[in-house]
């Protein structure tokens, strides 16, 4: 199982624990799982975040 599965399943399961029920909670629980997905990719390699923290045409020497 890639890290992005482990990643998804543990905000899935923080989502569920957090809040039970409704509809409230099934957007918690989606949100959570996106990103638990998203830094899953992250540790994977499969996803960079790096061109959103650096500035744009600028080079910080």
């Amino acid at each position: 199982m890639s890290s992005a599965h482990i990643g998804l399943l543990a905000g899935m399961l923080i989502g569920l624990a957090a809040i039970i029920g409704g509809f409230a909670g099934f957007l918690l629980v989606t949100a959570l799982g996106a990103i638990g997905l998203v830094l899953g990719r992250v540790v994977d390699g499969e996803l960079d975040l790096g061109g959103m923290t650096r500035g744009k045409g600028r080079d910080r020497a």
